[in-house]
């Protein structure tokens, strides 16, 4: 049993996660700045749900720089525009390692269904994040308020291994936490952080306070390490900024494995 829900968690990240590239294109804008609707070379980004969901290569952009006829000389490389716009691989390859990860931590308990439908709106997060620093309230409060709803469904159901009441307190008090750091460093701690850290704390928060700290510890952890490396490598210095988005998000995937295993 446990193996076929692994299994079909896996299918379901890696139908979830080939979505992924294209929202992810779209989302990575700055500030102010409307959602992309349109490929690099400015083609209309067409397909289901208003083009959110499509392949990651222009078709468009494919008939307009055709290939060499045989027997031609190369010229100069082809326009960039040929490639693929969103790159389509670590955002599925890590959405079914999740999830299947998180199916494996959890059995047969019906939270595992919210981890596995959650997952990818995580990696998508961190996806945007790793590519502009930001972390869009579009996504950051519909994850929150979907953790917070879906859990105090599964806490109706029988086998459950957490506490909705205390996943609710999880979320207030890593949010909390996160915007204590906002109010002290404003320049470190991003808001979208902190609207972040309310969903992730809802998660971590449904096992109990052992995999809340285990979750919030390992995100730090994660980010400092990650920091260290860079200046050890002189790619960054004490006051480069990161996003600090994916190291939350790996931190709570650990602190869930931890609850899962533990429950």
């Amino acid at each position: 049993m446990e193996a076929t829900l692994i299994a079909v968690a896996a299918l379901w990240g890696a139908a979830a996660g080939l979505l992924l590239p294209r929202a992810a294109y779209r989302f990575s804008v700055e500030p102010e700045e409307p959602w992309r609707d349109a490929c690099p070379a400015g083609h209309a980004l067409t397909g289901p749900a208003r083009g959110w969901l499509g392949p990651t290569r222009c078709a468009a952009c494919a008939v307009a720089v055709p290939s060499l006829p045989a027997g031609d000389a190369p010229g100069p490389p082809a326009p960039s525009v040929r490639d693929r716009y969103a790159p389509g691989v670590l955002a599925p390859v890590v959405t079914v390692l999740a999830c299947a990860a998180l199916a494996a931590a959890t059995g047969t308990r019906p939270e595992a269904a919210v981890w596995v439908l959650l997952a990818p709106v995580a990696v998508l997060l961190a996806v945007i994040d790793r590519r502009v620093h930001r972390l869009p309230d579009t996504l950051t409060l519909p994850l929150a308020g979907a953790a917070a709803v879906l859990l105090g469904g599964v806490a109706l159901l029988p086998e459950h291994g957490g506490s909705w009441t205390s996943a609710l307190l999880g979320g207030t008090a890593l949010g909390g936490f996160y915007f204590l750091l906002f109010l002290i460093n404003p320049a470190g701690m991003g808001f979208g952080d902190v609207k972040l850290a309310l969903a992730l704390g809802v998660a971590l928060g449904w096992y109990g306070w052992a995999a809340l700290c285990v979750g919030g510890f390992a995100g730090f952890l994660f980010g400092a390490l990650y920091g260290a490396g860079l200046m050890v490598v002189r790619r960054a210095g004490r006051k480069t900024g990161i996003p600090f988005g994916p190291f939350m998000i790996a931190g709570a995937l650990t602190g869930l494995l931890f609850g899962g295993l533990a429950a």
